[in-house]
Parts: structure tokens; C-alpha cells; sequence
């Protein structure tokens, strides 16, 4: 079993004709069962060409309607970015993963003020995707490191879920599922809501997240950890400040009202039980740590 995405996922690509699209669909094509997922591509004005074998329709809803698709990626660039997710929604898909970085937090905001109307979950914007390792990815991350397990994987950074997936497999604990949910400030899936989908899904037996400064997800996820985690939990905080001048590594990386810092986050989680490590090389001991202790 795994979580959001399987090898019986029907797939839709938002933005197939673009290079990002092209690029990152071939990828995915040629991981696992991705030729038999990856069943439709969406560009308006492209209706009836294909790429790579994958018919291109003209709009999501004709795409689904064509092909039963229930999952669909983004790589729309960021101004149309929220539209499309909206465009997925109403034609019924039921997770949308969007990768674009960069989407109007405005339009944003009204995506998903729109989206508590329906069921559909939304993984980013901004993020890696989603891999259940052996059956399908759907997203960027480079499938060669994951292996199949039983260690679930949330990340805000991609970067971080790249780190923690080689980690964990060089130390012989492949994955059952890895979701990078991205660094947004709005977004869709939180490190709760994946946390209790690992929680409850009986092929994972413990999981790793790795956070960020910035917001109160972590904390809000370590207060439920506290209360109904049945499974050992490590993580790491990235919490280097960004140099006089420089941007923050995302937009979701505000400190406010005296939540938000690492330390803040560190201490929760900490107290939730949770296996904390400071050093990002560590990651995988951490995790170890945790299934030894519990």
C-alpha cells in the first residue's frame, strides 16, 4: 500500500508541451509503471497531438473524461499556475500536485478558499511531487535514489527530501511513500495531513520529516504527534537565516508572533517524542534512532 499515488494512478500532465513539462514527464514515463500511469497531457490550443505516445487534449475535464485519470501534475508557469489547479478540481481529479514555484499567493489564496468546496487534495505548489518508490513518481525528484520500504518521507524542501531518501537508503531503510509538500505560504497539504496518512496506512512503519523556520505547521503537527502517533517519528529543522540581503530559501519562511523559529519547532517536536537531529548528514541515524527506541 503507499499514500496519494500508486501504480494504479491514471495520470494527466498539465503544461505537456512545454520543456518542464516534456522534461520531467519523459522522466517519469521511464520510472516503474509510469508508461502505464502517465495516460493524458493537457496544452488548450494542442487537442489531438501527443507526446511520447500520450494524447493531448484540449482541457482537463475532456482529458478525464477520455481516459478515467484521477491524479494530475502541473507545470503550468506561475501566472496560470492556480488556474489550472482550479481547472483539475472542477473536472474532478482527486489529487492535483502542482510543481510550479513562484504562483501569486492572491491567487493562491482564492484556489484554495475554492477547494474547501471539494474532496480534492492539492500537494504544493512549489514541490518536488510525489514517489512511491517501485511503482510511480510524479513530480522531479530523481527516482534512482528511492528504493521500496517501510519509512515514510514529508519534506517542505525538496532538496531535504532528496537528502533523506539517499540517507535512508544507503542505510538499507527503503520507502513507502515520499511527498514534498513545498515551502509556500499557501499551500495545500500540510506535514499534518500527510502525517496521518502515514499513520493510518499499515505499510508504513515510521516516517521522517524535515521542516523549515517560518509558520506553525511543524508545531500544530507536534501537538497531534503527541496525542495519536502509533509510529516513531524523526526530523530535522533547516533553520539557517538568510545573509543581509539575501531571500529566504521559500516564501512560507516568515517568523511572526513569536512562533516560527527552529528553536520553537525543535522544542515541540522534542517534546511530542519526537527524534530530533540538528545535523541534516544525520537524518537517517536519527530515523534509526527512533525505530530502535520504539
Amino acid at each position: 500500500m503507499s499514500i496519494l499515488i500508486n501504480k494504479q494512478s491514471r495520470v494527466i500532465t498539465q503544461g505537456i508541451t512545454g520543456k518542464t513539462g516534456q522534461f520531467h514527464t519523459r522522466n517519469c514515463l521511464d520510472y516503474a509503471e509510469g508508461k502505464d500511469c502517465f495516460v493524458a497531457g493537457v496544452t488548450p490550443g494542442k487537442g489531438g497531438q501527443d507526446f511520447e505516445g500520450i494524447p493531448i487534449f484540449d482541457s482537463v475535464a475532456e482529458a478525464r473524461a477520455e481516459t478515467a485519470a484521477d491524479v494530475s501534475v502541473i507545470y503550468v508557469p506561475p501566472p496560470f499556475a492556480a488556474a489550472a489547479i482550479d481547472e483539475a478540481v472542477a473536472a474532478g481529479i482527486k489529487t492535483v500536485i502542482c510543481i510550479t514555484e513562484g504562483v501569486p499567493v492572491k491567487d493562491m489564496i482564492l484556489t484554495r478558499d475554492r477547494m474547501r468546496e471539494s474532496d480534492a487534495v492539492l500537494v504544493g505548489p512549489n514541490c518536488p511531487g510525489v514517489i512511491t518508490p517501485g511503482e510511480i513518481k510524479i513530480g522531479i525528484m530523481p527516482g534512482y535514489i528511492h528504493t521500496p520500504g517501510r519509512i515514510g518521507v514529508v519534506s517542505r524542501s525538496g532538496t531535504l527530501t532528496y537528502e533523506v531518501v539517499d540517507q535512508l537508503t544507503k542505510l538499507g531503510m527503503g520507502q513507502s511513500s515520499c511527498v514534498g509538500i513545498g515551502g509556500d505560504p499557501v499551500n495545500g497539504l500540510k506535514h499534518l495531513d500527510v502525517m496521518k496518512l502515514f499513520n493510518d496506512d499499515p505499510d508504513t512503519d515510521a516516517v521522517v520529516m524535515c521542516g523549515e523556520i517560518g509558520g506553525s505547521d511543524e508545531e500544530e503537527c507536534a501537538e497531534w504527534i503527541s496525542q495519536h502517533m502509533k509510529k516513531p517519528v524523526a526530523a530535522f529543522i533547516a533553520g539557517v537565516t538568510a545573509p543581509p540581503g539575501k531571500r529566504m530559501g521559500h516564501a512560507g519562511a516568515i517568523i511572526a508572533g513569536g512562533r516560527g523559529t527552529a528553536a520553537d519547532k525543535i522544542s515541540a517536536l522534542e517534546a511530542a517524542g519526537v527524534t530530533v537531529t540538528a545535523n541534516p548528514a544525520e537524518i537517517g541515524l536519527a530515523m534509526r534512532d527512533a525505530i530502535d527506541k520504539s
